[in-house]
């Protein structure tokens, strides 16, 4: 069974997936070591580990390699956050296509115009696309992909452009009838009031996804209670580790000794496990016994 067939079984299984978001190849096995359902290939913390603003900087391609890193990585399902699918329709194809064949579990897309700015920047501009335009990716994306089980995520931002419920609703329906598997609801507001007034109004017959990173003393009863099947922390990550980086390298800059941190660390040994080092000694031996069943050895 393929992560895509897994991603689609989960959220037929579980009251609530839970995805984490991850930026590299070890932050998503991290993930998935700490128990997560899925991970969230991020693009706000894709462009934050090149140091660019969240805004269409970084290319189809250098996106497309952090969370091929991350397939490559794990056995928990990867969904790739695509921002507005790099391009129109045609480019919505061809990116189906190669996330599909990487082994990428599913993709989101939300609807905004090209260049996109991060959702929650203050003062950002969230325009949107056209919903005609939208549900044109979204029916290109359904022609491009493979095996049904690929999911398709489609981001409804209306909310975090400030036109209203009423045209959310329109645009979920109208994304569901096109072929999207799941809507994402975005919100900005400190209290997940808003998201649950969407999914009170919700008739469709797709499932619903939240990302609270703002509302985030939203409690996972209240978000099941909701109808809410899915559930992205998708940048807490980054935000962590920024944080805890920066401390750590304060302490060391002003240390007489590393002894003086080294309880804020992992160990070697943390690490060596993690990169299974110690695997390559078993799997040399595994080699060595083929070549000596082959004759190459005596």
């Amino acid at each position: 069974m393929g992560q895509a067939e897994n991603l689609v079984e989960l959220l037929a299984k579980k009251e609530i997936v839970k995805v984490c978001g991850a930026y590299d190849a070890m932050s998503a096995k991290l993930v998935e070591l700490n128990g997560f359902d899925a991970i969230w290939a991020g693009s706000f913390a894709i462009s934050a580990i090149h140091n660019v603003p969240d805004a269409s900087i970084l290319t189809m391609t250098e996106f497309f390699n952090a969370a091929s890193n991350m397939a490559q990585t794990c056995q928990i399902p990867v969904i790739a956050d695509c921002d507005t699918g790099y391009g129109d329709a045609n480019n919505v194809r061809h990116m189906v296509k190669k996330y599909e064949n990487a082994g990428i579990a599913g993709i989101c897309m939300e609807d905004k115009t090209f260049p996109k700015s991060n959702s929650l920047l203050k003062d950002g501009d969230n325009q949107l696309l056209s919903e005609k335009d939208f549900v044109a990716k979204i029916l290109a994306a359904n022609g491009a992909k493979q095996s049904k089980s690929f999911t398709i995520i489609a981001r409804v931002e209306a909310l975090i452009s400030g036109i209203g419920m009423k045209e959310a609703l329109k645009r979920a329906y109208a994304y569901e009838k096109a072929g999207a598997d799941l809507i994402l609801i975005h919100s900005k507001k400190i209290s997940p009031d808003e998201i649950f007034e969407f999914t009170e109004s919700w008739k469709g017959g797709i499932p619903l996804v939240a990302i609270p990173t703002t509302y985030y003393s939203v409690k996972i009863d209240e978000l099941i209670n909701h109808k809410i099947k899915m559930v992205i922390y998708a940048n807490q990550t980054l935000r962590a580790v920024h944080l805890s980086l920066s401390k750590l390298l304060q302490k060391m800059r002003d240390a007489n000794s590393m002894d003086e941190i080294q309880d804020q660390m992992s160990s070697m040994e943390d690490i060596f496990q993690l990169q299974e080092m110690y695997d390559l000694k078993s799997q040399e031996k595994s080699i060595e016994v083929k070549l000596r069943e082959l004759g190459y050895i005596t």
